[in-house]
């Protein structure tokens, strides 16, 4: 079945929101294979998709910075050289910790591990000083590696940015995702629709 990666131009842009909608759309199974901090994204999957299967972290490290770094402060080597796509017959979302070029350990970075998984990648931008480059970069990384991201707006639209990281990169908007004052399961599942229904999945 088909296989989801979900990046982003940096860490809080969305990916766990983003995330959930494609897991409700798709009906997809759900993984995030390094967990870095607290709130758990497992947790947050758990409450948006309640009736989703999700798939055990590898690690979950305490420390909500690069998982490197949390792994070293818990003396705890992270091996990823055997590590395959859990085994499922249904569509698989993942989602990444951080950017692309986190640093998992001292043999990868967070795209290098990932290319493995044979996806279709979702990068996730939200506005802010800076997103532009952040956005561009990630994008950039990506289409080195013979990727073809797909980009979803998550947040307060800003056209001029949006128009720009269009432009420059060639890449496909997948979706706009607005601001909601509140996320639940509602919400989710509205948006899952809305904004995946179609040509991603048939609502």
């Amino acid at each position: 079945m088909s296989t989801f990666i979900v990046a982003g131009c940096g860490t809080d842009v969305g990916k766990t929101l983003v995330s959930a909608m494609l897991v409700s759309a798709l009906q997809a199974d759900y993984w995030k294979p390094i967990q870095s901090g607290a709130p758990s994204d497992v947790d947050m999957i758990r409450s948006y998709v309640p009736k989703c299967c999700i798939h055990k972290p590898l690690y979950s490290l305490k420390a909500p910075v690069s998982p490197h770094h949390a792994a070293r402060l818990e003396n705890i080597e992270l091996k990823l050289d055997k590590v395959l796509r859990p085994q499922t017959k249904n569509t698989l979302v993942i989602e990444m910790a951080g950017g692309v070029l986190v640093p998992l350990n001292q043999k990868y970075l967070g795209i290098d591990f990932f290319m493995r998984f044979n996806a279709r990648w979702i990068v996730v931008s939200r506005h802010y000083l800076g997103s532009i480059n952040h956005t561009l970069l990630t994008l950039e990384a990506l289409k080195m590696r013979g990727v073809q991201p797909e980009i979803v707006f998550n947040g307060p639209s800003n056209p001029d940015t949006e128009e720009a990281i269009v432009h420059h990169s060639g890449c496909k908007v997948l979706a706009w995702i607005d601001q909601y004052p509140e996320i639940n399961s509602d919400v989710i599942r509205r948006c899952a629709c809305q904004h995946f229904g179609s040509p991603l999945l048939k609502c």
